[in-house]
Formats: structure tokens, sequence, C-alpha cells
């Protein structure tokens, strides 16, 4: 079994950085902002042949209000799950009442900890260290995640304890993870890795404006509060993947940070969050796009909504906040939605409460329905005939006095679906004759929830190279013909001009 490190600690102490190093990876957020981290975030590391897995937590100070509590309740939760914890201190800071109630809280829990005392670049450890004594949580580990300076000893330290190297004889008891396999069992290197890093399955990302609901639609799809939810905007500021099983069906919820309008952008952390935000959707196979019921349809649902598109991505509306609402304003925001999104005819769209469950359990269909068009394959003789019954039902307007002929046409993708038709004349179709065809292959084979390209390709004349040669030797024939042309008329010239002289 592969070991768990938690990384806990006080707001703003380096969990995120450390994080980085270990994972060798930029997955986690970084910025002189306390409390920037507020979900737990898994990633995995490996020193030589050994793997771990280690969990970013937000921080803890024991005074916490507000969503500050709910952080809390993330990082304790972290600590349940890990086998190993790694208590870290500002060495800058020195200890402070918060580090010594987390302090109280290991000992009580019965972890295996390790005091970790970073940013101590600039000072001298054997100085810093003494004071971290105090807190009786065993010899600290000096480093600085920064510059990363001490972070390869550590996790070297860290997994030679665990794994029995050492001068004396370490047994191995078989209920602990770290026991001595036989030669027919499986190694711990080679064992599956922790079910949050087992990303597979349907990837759904849920987006969204701030405060629309996303996370409480995360934790309702999940069963559990797995996300911290709190009815502040931007409560979410990383995007979290998150596997879990439905029905004997493999799923990863992605769960994003609320995208805002540009000019209402002024941090730094938030710009990465939205850049987190449209790489998850980049990822993802299938967007669910919130929007909220009691504000309506905003500038900024479209620009998300195109977004989506553009990627190429599938797409399920839901329209949340719909519980509690009176029949007027139900009516008020259907209308909204018939108008503005007249040109969502593939998509399916759904009235839900995140809060209550309401309508969220038909988001699946959808999602499986989305997903299954999205990655469907169809062979090339069944799109040509598709294609061929459409020009039959509805030829092509003609181009320059000539009918384009529009041959075959093959996949050449998938997520989204990418149709591909062979012809003459096909990059001078009209724009409604294009989406004619796109409206039938979406018709005949039944594409729902996705949008689909289709592309044109041109052939190539195979006598284009002949007719250049012609229109070359007929050129070099008429130059020779002026060239012969003006030397007979400069000897003529010289003829005429010999006879006139006295």
């Amino acid at each position: 079994m592969v070991p768990v490190i938690a990384l806990v600690g006080r707001p703003n102490v380096g969990k995120s950085t450390l994080f980085n190093r270990l994972t060798k990876s930029r997955d986690a957020l970084v910025a002189e902002i306390a409390g920037l981290t507020r979900d737990r975030k898994y990633g995995e590391g490996k020193v030589g042949e050994r793997p771990f897995i280690v969990i970013d937590t937000g921080g803890i100070s024991g005074e916490e209000v507000g969503i500050d509590e709910a952080m809390a309740s993330q990082s304790f939760q972290a600590i349940q799950e890990a086998d190993i914890v790694f208590f870290m201190v500002d060495a800058s800071a020195g200890i402070l009442e918060g580090d010594r109630m987390i302090a109280n809280y290991l000992r009580k829990s019965g972890k295996s900890a390790y005091l970790i005392a970073n940013k101590i670049d600039g000072k001298n450890p054997d100085v810093v260290l003494v004071e971290m004594y105090e807190l009786g949580m065993g010899e600290p580990l000096g480093i600085a995640a920064a510059h990363n300076r001490g972070v390869s000893s550590l996790i070297d330290h860290v997994m030679d304890e665990l794994h029995g190297v050492s001068d004396e004889p370490v047994t191995h008891p078989e209920n602990d993870w770290h026991y001595v396999w036989d030669e027919g069992e499986e190694s711990p290197a080679e064992e599956v890795v922790h079910e949050e890093l087992d990303v597979k399955g349907i990837k759904i990302a849920v987006v969204g404006r701030p405060n629309v609901g996303k996370s409480t639609l995360v934790n309702r799809f999940l069963g559990e509060d797995r996300v911290v939810v709190y009815d502040e905007a931007g409560t979410t500021r990383d995007s979290i993947y998150i596997p879990y099983e439905r029905h004997g069906q493999d799923y990863t919820l992605i769960d994003t940070a609320g995208v805002r309008r540009r000019k209402n952008i002024s941090e730094a952390a938030e710009k990465f969050s939205i850049i987190k935000t449209l790489q998850a959707i980049q990822d993802c196979h299938v967007c669910i796009l919130v929007l909220d019921a009691r504000t309506g349809i905003v500038e900024q649902d479209l620009h998300m909504l195109s977004f989506v598109l553009n990627a190429g991505r599938a797409l399920v509306i839901a329209i949340n906040k719909w519980d509690g609402m009176e029949a007027d304003e139900k009516q008020r925001v259907k209308d909204e939605i018939d108008r503005r999104f007249d040109f969502l005819t593939f998509a399916d769209m759904h009235f839900i409460s995140a809060l209550h469950g309401t309508g969220v359990g038909h988001l699946y269909e959808s999602v499986d329905q989305a997903y299954e068009s999205a990655m469907g394959k169809w062979q090339t003789n069944m799109l040509t005939r598709i294609l061929e019954d459409a020009v039959a039902t509805h030829q092509p307007p003609m181009v320059r006095n000539r009918r384009p002929k529009l041959r075959y046409a093959h996949q050449g993708g998938s997520n989204p679906p990418v149709l591909v038709i062979h012809g003459n004349l096909v990059n001078d179709l009209p724009d409604d004759y294009k989406r004619y065809l796109a409206n039938t292959f979406r018709r005949v084979l039944a594409i729902k929830g996705t949008p689909i390209r289709v592309e044109f390709r041109q052939g190539e004349n195979p006598f284009a190279d002949k007719q250049k040669e012609v229109r070359h030797r007929r050129k070099s024939r008429a130059e020779a013909v002026v060239k012969t042309a003006n030397i007979r008329q400069i000897k003529l010239d010289k003829y005429r001009k010999a006879r006139n002289k006295p």
C-alpha cells in the first residue's frame, strides 16, 4: 500500500509550496495570501521506486469561524486519512498558539507526525530549531521549500524510516503497510495509487460564475461534503479532481473556481484560478454549465458557454436554485432561456436544486448520452451514404456556374465529433448549406449533447501541373515570337538607314 502524507499547519506556512516540491508539479496554487488553499488536494510523488501520496490542506488557526471552519474540517479529515503527517511551522514567525493547538491534536490522534520547520533560509538552523522542541513533537526538520533546500533529504529520511532502512534490524508485522511481501505478491510500488488520484471514466467539469452552486452540486453528486461550501463568492479557488463510481460506471468530477468578468479580477491568485478552470474545461469530456435561476442569464454565462463550445466539449446545462421560486418567476426564466439559448438545440437543460437534490439524478442521463455522442465512432460508408442522401434531397448551390461535387465523408476525430467531407469547390459552399449538412448528420446519427465539427477538404486537380506546363510553353512561345519580331525590326531599321546614306 502506498503511504499517504498529509501536510498540515497554520495558514501561509508553505504547505502548498512543499506540495509542489514533493509532487514535482505546479498543481497547487501558491501566493502570499493566507487561506489560499481551501479543499483537500491530492498529488503523487516518488523517491526512486518508492511512491507516496501527498495531501495539501488548508490552514488551521484554532480560531476558525465561517468559511475557515469548513476549511479546518477538510484538514482534520486529511489527518484521519493519512498514514503520516507533516506538521509544518513557520520558522520565521516562531511558535504561535495555533501551532500548540495542532500539536496537541496530533498527539491525541496517535498519528505518526514529523515536525517540519519551514522558511529557515537566511537563518541559523541551530538557533531557530531550538524553539521548536517546545511543541514536544520530536526532533524538528528544517527546510526552505521555496528554494528547495532540505526537501530531498526530508523525504528521503521519512521514506527510509517507513521502509525500515536503518542500521538496526526492523520487524515488519503483517498488518503493517510496509510488510515484507512474498515473491508471488504484488509489491507496494506496483499497487494501485490512492483512489483520489485514480482519474478514470467520464470526466465531468462543473463550471459557471461564482456562487451559483457548483461545489454544492459536486457534494450532492458524491453524497458527502468533499469540497468546501460556503455562501460566499469565490469559495473554490482550485480545480479539484474527484474520481468515484456510480452504478458500475466510473466518473471523475472536477470542481472548478467561478469565473468573473475580467474587469473585476485584480488578485493574481484569482487569475491563476481562472486558468485552472479553463484548463479543466479542455481536459474534461462533459461540461455541466451551472446557472443561477435567481439572477437569470447574464453576459458572463454566455462567455463561459462560448468557451465551452469553442473547446468542443459536450454540454449539459443545469439551472440551479429552482426551488422556492414563484410560478411567474420560473416562467420568466424559461422565456429568457428560450430567447438567449435558442441556438442550443443539442444540449439538455435541467432545472435543479443542488442543495435539496431535486432533479440532480437526471443529470447523469444527459451526461452519459452526451459522452456517448462525443466519443462515438462511425464507419466511412455510413457517413458517405448520409452525405449522398443529403445531397440528393437538397443539392448545393451553383458556384461560378458550376455545381460543387461532394464525393465522400469520413470521421476525423472524437470529442467533439469531427466529420470530414471531400469534394471539389467545397471551400466556396455557403455557410447555410454547411449548417444544413451538419444538422443532417446530427439528426441521422442521433448526436445529442455535443457540438460537431464538419470540415471540408477540396481535392487537388490532377491536371494542374500539366496546365501550368502548357501555360509556361505558351508564354515562352509568345515571348520568343516577340523577341524574333524585335530582332527583325532592328535589322530592318539598319537596312533602311544603310540605303538612305548618300
